[in-house]
């Protein structure tokens, strides 16, 4: 099944969401600067605790090209500070609990896991430029090689 993203070139869904400290992070409030929002299916699990991890050791090559992170899951605020806490990761991560934010990204779909089917969000990630269009789409992302993979595309853009 595709997945349909918004388009490449338009205005990234904007939205208003909590942090793991509770706060509100907008998306149009960060215009100046790349914005990085990669959605993930669950905190601290291990495809993305290693994704989570290669982003927290590459901060200092995403800060020196003006982009902030963000990682966006259906957890409460809660779990995503235990997440934070316990990896030791240094950028916010956005709660979707409702998921209306992946559905705004078409990252909201069924899903195969073992066997069955279910809906849930697709590991996908997505880069904003500094007037808040969207500049690319990362739909196949392994856990891996992300960090290295999203700054080599940063660097192509």
């Amino acid at each position: 099944m595709a997945l349909d993203f918004p388009e490449i070139g338009q205005q990234a869904p904007d939205f208003t969401t909590l942090n793991q400290r509770e706060e509100e992070v907008t998306l149009s409030e960060l215009q100046g600067k790349k914005v990085v929002l990669y959605f993930y299916p669950k905190a601290m699990t291990p495809g993305c605790t290693v994704q989570a991890c290669g982003l927290r050791d590459t901060q200092k090559e995403l800060n020196d090209r003006n982009v902030v992170v963000f990682g966006l899951s259906p957890d409460a605020p809660k779990r995503l500070q235990k997440f934070i806490d316990r990896d030791e990761l240094n950028f916010d991560m956005l709660s979707d609990e409702d998921h209306a934010i992946a559905e705004q990204y078409g990252v909201w779909a069924m899903k195969k896991f073992m066997g069955k089917e279910f809906m849930g969000v697709h590991r996908v990630t997505f880069i904003i430029d500094e007037e808040g269009k969207l500049a690319s789409v990362m739909a196949k992302v392994k856990t891996k090689s992300h960090h290295d993979d999203l700054i080599e595309l940063l660097d192509s853009l």
